[in-house]
């Protein structure tokens, strides 16, 4: 060790005192190769990648089994091309979601696993879909807490590390039953009730402050109820505006677990996929928050049972009303005011309940007579 010392003294010395050579003094940095936000100095700062109106960005979508998911990446391989957008999950995927596009495994609980896929897939934009619903979440509390909150801070860590733009979804569940319901705000009192609730409210406000702290390019969209006709409900307080539709073609009854005038804000699916996009494209000096309110159209039970009727009079609807999930419905907006998203970045809804009820049964009704001919 003693000859070491003695070496590494000469040689230092000698590189100080060599005239004309334009040499530097020998230093060894010592740093990791990359960083993460557990280990950031306080005055760190990260920024987005940008990109040219000729670059696409790298997609990579979490939990992108569910409706959203797979609708999601189905928009933005149209627009952005096939290869440059990867879903993930931890299931198996059906083979026409296999064979669409790009597909991994992805368990956003394994931090090492989840980073090795965005650096070795040079992803720059990623949109995290993975979470528990309302209902599901409340019957396992402690999967919930795992999966909504534990998957986020790994998400917002690997994010911020790699210079990501980030999307998280929240909901209409972000709120209880002490904000204001009619309307309600971008900007109020939240106070959920569920673990759900709980974990969306917490996404939004570390989002806010891993932007504001670290320069993430994070942005989130308050969804309301969300309607699709090619996906199975899911386990959501709102999914009874999904299960209606399925029961009305198969059975022509339905049994509703909410009150018949329990009013709720909702949504086309293909409008909150369009709104996804376009607060994702928005330039960022148009964007006056990070935290925005969407919606289309606000309706009952009941309203939805008549105006489905119109087509279907033979329709049996029935109540039998859960008190968890009423209880859930009860501390929820009832109508979201999303004025601010309108005039930011151009939000605009194309379905209104007459054109979504229309939409819906085309839908069924085409698959139905495809069923018929198979």
């Amino acid at each position: 060790m003693a000859v070491i010392r003695t070496l590494s003294k000469v040689a230092k010395q000698a590189l100080l005192s060599t005239p004309g050579c334009g040499c530097q003094p020998l230093t060894v940095a010592v740093r990791n190769i990359s960083f993460s936000p557990r280990q950031v100095t306080s005055d760190a700062s990260f920024h987005s990648v940008s990109f040219s109106e000729t670059d696409h960005p790298k997609v990579l979508i979490t939990g992108g089994l569910g409706q959203l998911g797979v609708g999601l990446a189905k928009l933005l391989r149209k627009r952005f091309g096939k290869n440059n957008v990867i879903l993930s999950d931890i299931r198996k995927p059906p083979s026409n979601v296999f064979h669409s596009g790009p597909f991994i495994y992805s368990d956003i609980l394994d931090y090492k696993n989840l980073r090795e896929i965005v650096v070795n897939n040079r992803i720059t934009w990623l949109v995290h879909y993975s979470a528990l619903l309302s209902a599901v979440g409340e019957a396992n509390v402690a999967l919930a807490r795992s999966v909504n909150i534990t998957g986020l801070h790994n998400i917002l860590d690997i994010a911020a590390e790699h210079g990501l733009r980030l999307f998280v979804p929240s909901t209409i569940g972000a709120f209880g039953p002490t904000s204001p319901r009619n309307p309600t705000p971008d900007l109020c009192v939240q106070r959920p009730r569920t673990i759900y609730g709980v974990s969306k409210v917490h996404a939004e406000l570390m989002g806010e402050y891993y932007h504001h702290r670290y320069g993430l390019d994070f942005r989130c969209l308050r969804y309301p109820g969300i309607i699709s006709a090619d996906s199975m409900p899911g386990g959501g307080t709102t999914d009874y505006a999904v299960q209606i539709f399925h029961d009305a073609i198969k059975s022509g009854k339905f049994e509703c677990n909410l009150k018949p005038d329990t009013r709720l804000p909702m949504m086309y699916i293909d409008d909150c996929l369009r709104a996804t996009l376009e607060v994702m494209e928005a330039p960022t000096d148009t964007l006056s928050m990070r935290t925005y309110n969407i919606n289309a159209m606000s309706f009952t039970p009941e309203e939805l049972a008549q105006e489905l009727q119109k087509q279907m009079p033979e329709l049996e609807v029935t109540y039998d009303v859960d008190p968890v999930r009423q209880a859930i419905a009860d501390s929820w907006p009832m109508n979201f005011d999303d004025s601010n998203a309108r005039k930011d970045w151009g939000w605009k809804h194309d379905y209104d309940l007459p054109e979504l009820v229309q939409t819906m049964l085309n839908y069924f009704g085409a698959e139905t007579r495809m069923a018929r001919a198979n």
